[in-house]
Parts: structure tokens; C-alpha cells; sequence
């Protein structure tokens, strides 16, 4: 609860005002049965009733437009926390550590943000704050109950303790049965996101069928958690309409007997029925409130989860104090390489949960549901990188060749610092990069992935992407540059397009659907080229492009390159042939260095290399 109230206080304005609302029209509530009390005496004694007949017909406009104003309050109020908590939990998800996505699925996170954050609605439009303009009115209920007839309340109010009791009791299953609900949802979306963006994948194996029985069983799983939940909630209502009927049969009945033996009139019992009319809304409101805070508290946890995890500027604040880049025109370390690593060692962790076992144990009676989310989480640990150092000298072009899971990636990931190294040190300019500002270190950096992604949107908002002021003019350049023109013409305008630009707005589609693998990974080299930075990680760029867009793309590299540091993962050696230095890796360690000729005499791995690629004879020595 305490996690909870700090989301209502973000929306304090409307808070108050709902508040104030609900105050005004439980006062008009509470009047109602007064004035109704007085009518039936002005009846008994024969007395004019045209002002009190309009006093209590303004009352009951004035409590009816008042309770449509305070459901308007809460919920835009409601609206308000969602869109404040969806805001701050995109927030986190977009900064946190890399390790984290390598860890979680894509699919569980966006459930969060989706239907978990709805479920914080339900509370303010169902639960905290009508539930406390609601108690308002039972409060003046009972209180006016009490003074008309005290026997009378007395029998009233313990029904309804004890109906009070039991829901309680019942809710208090609710929130953990909402959290198993919410994390199989979040499952549930990972299953579908996982299907949906491998499609083409998926038919072409045809195991279409079989991700469809895999998403169903997700489905499934939620459906029995959902009606877990729908089973304990629906116990408050019989309860509550019980309570409800036994104290209006009390009433009626003693009331009635009361009556006759004149220990009231029947105006105080009509009073009296009125205020216990009055007294079943905010309760049910109430039982509800219970109900609903409990399924929010559920979520919230899973909210919660996410948001304590710490940012990577948070993370870096933990480690050490932040530094800065030196401007490269300022830079009094001009003997240092633009990038030099130092024995570095990594190890990729992962989560494999073993509290899926333990809730295997529950399932079959050998453990409770504590112990099962109460086991830890298994770490499952890859070392990728044992002890690698080499330096990347200012302005050169130096090439990463090896086979696949040598570490050659991971490696581009530290300069990034997408991750930071167990041992050893990743160094920029002389500077170990965990001492420098992530936002500077990247600012020096173009990085283009090895599947070259392309987002949904235009060829400007790509290239835009990390280039935001980036002209029309410019980012046309840099498609020619890399032979994408062409792309210009596919545009709303066709071939006839006039106007700066209008070949921008060409839609690439989901994924870059609408793209060859090629002009992908074009359109992500255009995209850091526009950027401009001094520094270019090139992994595995031209794997996509046939023998022309492969010349065509070294001739752009090598126009970029002039003044540029530039370090090149490849598989094809005819690519970097050319390179200042080679770095050889083998199984996470370096196992040479030097020119392609230096490498054909020293290193057995790159000879055998470049002998499968027909770079040299097979029989040279």
C-alpha cells in the first residue's frame, strides 16, 4: 500500500477535487432521508409539503449531477496514473543495462506496460478514492441509524461486521492469484511476439501448428489463473448481497414490531430504511475496494520489479563518479589509441529459472506456493572473452576476423558498453570507459549491428535516428553514398516525385519488410554515416551485399574513412584485406595480430582462412 499511494499523489489536484466531490454529494445523500423523515411527519399532521417536496427534489439532482462529476474526476484521474506509470516504466525499460533484455522476454516486458499498469485504474475509479467519499456516507448512515434506533443498529451493524470479515478474508488470496495471472500473460505476449516476428521462419519450417499449440497452452495457463481469480472475487458477492438482504429483513421485521409497540413511528423507521439504502452503495464499494486494490496490489508488484531495477546511469552513479570525454581538439593524449583493450575477460549470465521446478512440486503436492516463488532464479554463465588486449590506433582501420563464437561481437558490445568487462579494462582515448559519461562515449561511436535492424517508419525516421537535425539533403547523400538512390524513387511520388525529399516518406515496413537483407544493412550504414562520428564499429556489414554493392559499399567506406578510426568485423577477408592490423581470435583469446601478409606467415588460423576463401593457393606455404 505504501507503493501504491504515491501513484493517487501524482494526480493530487484531481485527487483533491474528487475528494471535495464526494464530500458535497454525501453531504446531499445524507439529507435526503432527513427531509424524506420530515415529509411523512408533515403528512401525518396534515401541513403543507410544497417547499420540502422541492427541497428534496433539488437535493436529489444536486447528489445525482455531483456523483457524475466525481466518476468524470476519477477517471481522467485514473487515466492520469496509467499514463504517469506507463511513462515512467518505458522510462526504465529503455535504460536499463543490455543484460537485462538478455535476460528477460520481449514479450513479458510490454505486458507490463500494457495490462499490468491498466490494473492501477481499477483502484482509483473502483477503489481507493470513491471508496473513501463512499465511507463518508456510511459513517453519516450509521451515525444517523444509531440516533434513530439504537437496537435497531446494533443487530444491523453486526450483520454486516461479519459479512466484512469473510471479504476481507477471501480478498486477501486475491493479490497473489493476480500476480501468477499477470505473469502468465506477460507469457503469454512473449509467445506471440516471438511467433509473430518469426513468421516467415515459422512457415517455411512448417511448424506453424505447433507454435500455434505453444501459444494456446500460454493461453490456456491464463485462462485457469484468470478464472482463479474471477472465482475468489466472485465469493464477495453472494456474501455482500447477503449481508445486505438479512439486514434489510431485520429491519423490516423488527422494525415493523418496533412500530407497533411504538418504540418508533414510522417516519423514524422510513428514516431509518432510507439511511440503510443509503449505507449498501459505499459498502459494496467498499467489499469492491478490497477486491480491486488487491488485484492492482498484484500487478503493482510486477510494476515494481521493473522499476527498482537500476538504470545504467544509476548504475554507473553506484560505481564510480561519471567523467568526461576530452574534446579530440583538446586532447593532451595524443600518444593514446583511439581504443585499446587490456586483458579483458567476460562472461555472459543468464537467467534459467529453476522456479519453474518448484512450481512443478506444487502442482504435484510435494511444496507450497512460497516455496515456489521463493526459488532463486538459476544463473547460467557463458565465458565469451578470456584475457583479449590490443590496441586500435587513431585513424586506422583494423579488422576482427576468427570463427563464429570467437568473441568478436562481444567485443564491439564493450566499446559500446553495452557491457562492462569482468577483468581488464576497455580504454577510449587513454580513458577507461567505465569512468566516462555512456551518452559521450556513444556520441563517438557509429555502430552497425551484425543483423543491420531497420525500424517500422520512413527512410528518414531511420536515418534520423540517432541524427535527429539531420536535412533532407544529407540524409539523401548518404543513401547515394551507399548506393540506395533508388530508394528515392520508390516513394509516395514514384519516379515523378518533385520536391526536396519526398522519397524520404517511403514506409520501410515491420522489421524493414519492405527491404532487401542488402538494402538493410545499407540503410543501417547510412544511418551511422550520417552521424558522422569519429569512431565507426562496422559488424559484419557487407554479409548481406552481392559482389557489386560490396565494391560499391568499400568505395563509400573508404571515402567516410579518411580522419575515421574504424573497426571491421568480417568473415569475408577479401573485405578487409586491406586493413592497417588484423586481429586473429580464436576461443576468446587473441592468437595474432598483424597485416594480411604478416598473418599468412605467423597465424595457421587465418592462412586456413584465407586458403577456404581462395585468398591464397592452397599449397602456399
Amino acid at each position: 500500500m505504501r507503493e501504491l499511494i504515491p501513484y493517487l499523489f501524482e494526480q493530487r489536484g484531481l485527487l483533491t477535487l474528487a475528494i471535495a466531490l464526494g464530500l458535497a454529494a454525501a453531504v446531499a445523500s445524507l439529507a435526503q432521508p432527513l427531509v424524506l423523515g420530515r415529509i411523512i411527519e408533515r403528512v401525518e399532521s396534515g401541513g403543507a409539503l410544497g417547499l420540502l417536496l422541492v427541497g428534496l427534489s433539488a437535493i436529489v439532482l444536486v447528489a445525482a449531477v455531483l456523483g457524475g462529476l466525481q466518476h468524470y474526476v476519477l477517471q481522467r484521474m485514473g487515466e492520469g496514473v496509467v499514463l504517469m506509470s506507463r511513462k515512467r516504466l518505458i522510462a526504465k525499460i529503455l535504460h536499463l543495462p543490455i543484460s537485462q533484455f538478455d535476460r528477460r522476454r520481449t514479450g513479458d516486458l510490454v505486458s507490463r506496460v500494457g495490462s499490468d499498469t491498466t490494473l492501477l485504474r481499477a483502484v482509483l475509479t473502483q477503489g481507493l478514492v470513491e471508496a473513501i467519499s463512499g465511507m463518508l456516507v456510511f459513517c453519516g448512515a450509521l451515525i444517523g441509524m444509531l440516533v434513530i434506533d439504537p437496537v435497531l443498529f446494533g443487530i444491523t451493524f453486526a450483520v454486516i461486521l461479519a459479512a466484512l470479515v469473510v471479504v476481507v478474508a477471501v480478498s486477501s488470496r486475491i493479490r497473489p492469484a493476480v500476480a501468477r495471472a499477470q505473469e502468465k500473460v506477460g507469457d503469454l505476449a512473449a509467445q506471440v511476439d516471438r511467433s509473430i516476428s518469426s513468421i516467415r521462419t515459422i512457415r517455411a519450417a512448417g511448424a506453424a501448428e505447433r507454435e500455434q499449440l505453444a501459444t494456446e497452452r500460454d493461453a490456456t495457463e491464463a485462462y485457469t489463473l484468470g478464472v482463479r481469480v474471477a472465482r475468489i472475487s466472485a465469493f464477495i458477492v453472494p456474501v455482500s448481497f447477503l449481508a445486505m438482504q438479512l439486514s434489510f429483513l431485520v429491519v423490516l421485521g423488527l422494525g415493523g414490531y418496533r412500530v407497533a409497540t411504538g418504540a418508533v413511528t414510522i417516519a423514524q423507521l422510513v428514516t431509518f430504511i432510507i439511511f440503510l439504502f443509503l449505507m449498501v452503495m459505499p459498502l459494496g464499494q467498499a467489499f469492491g475496494a478490497i477486491s480491486a486494490i488487491n488485484q492492482a496490489l498484484g500487478a503493482l508488484g510486477r510494476i515494481q520489479e521493473i522499476s527498482a531495477l537500476p538504470t545504467e546511469t544509476e548504475h554507473d552513479a553506484e560505481r564510480s563518479p561519471i567523467g568526461r570525454i576530452v574534446p579530440l581538439e583538446e586532447s593532451q593524449l595524443d600518444y593514446a589509441p583511439a581504443i585499446r583493450l587490456a586483458d579483458v575477460h567476460f562472461t555472459y549470465r543468464s537467467a534459467a529459472p529453476a522456479r519453474a521446478d518448484a512450481r512443478e512440486l506444487v502442482r504435484g503436492g510435494r511444496g507450497s506456493r512460497r516455496d515456489a516463488e521463493a526459488a532463486p532464479a538459476e544463473i547460467v554463465e557463458t565465458p565469451v572473452l578470456r584475457g583479449v588486449g590490443f590496441d586500435v590506433p587513431r585513424g586506422s582501420r583494423v579488422a576482427l576476423v576468427g570463427p563464429s563464437g570467437a568473441g568478436k561481437s562481444t567485443i564491439l558490445g564493450l566499446i559500446e558498453r553495452f557491457y562492462d568487462p569482468d577483468r581488464g579494462a576497455v580504454s577510449l582515448y587513454g580513458a577507461d570507459l567505465r569512468t566516462l559519461d555512456r551518452a559521450e562515449v556513444r556520441a563517438q561511436l557509429g555502430y552497425v549491428e551484425q543483423d543491420a535492424p531497420v525500424l517500422a517508419g520512413s527512410l528518414r525516421d531511420n536515418l534520423r535516428l540517432g541524427s535527429p537535425d539531420a536535412t533532407d539533403a544529407a540524409c539523401e547523400r548518404v543513401l547515394r553514398a551507399v548506393n540506395l538512390g533508388g530508394l528515392l524513387e520508390r516513394g509516395p511520388g514514384g519516379a515523378d516525385a518533385t520536391g526536396p525529399g519526398s522519397g524520404l516518406d517511403l514506409q520501410v515496413g515491420e522489421n524493414g519488410l519492405m527491404l532487401s537483407g542488402g538494402e538493410k544493412q545499407r540503410l543501417a550504414i547510412a544511418r551511422a554515416l550520417l552521424a558522422a562520428p569519429p569512431i565507426l564499429l562496422l559488424d559484419e556489414s557487407t554479409a548481406s551485399l552481392d559482389g557489386v554493392n560490396e565494391r560499391l559499399m568499400r568505395e563509400a567506406l573508404d571515402s567516410v574513412s579518411t580522419g575515421r578510426t574504424l573497426v571491421v568485423i568480417a568473415h569475408r577477408l577479401s573485405t578487409v584485406v586491406d586493413s592497417d592490423k588484423i586481429v586473429v581470435l580464436d576461443g576468446g583469446t587473441v592468437i595474432g595480430e598483424g597485416t594480411h601478409a604478416e598473418l599468412l606467415e605467423t597465424t595457421p588460423l587465418y592462412r586456413e582462412l584465407a586458403q577456404h576463401q581462395l585468398l591464397v593457393p592452397s599449397d602456399a606455404a
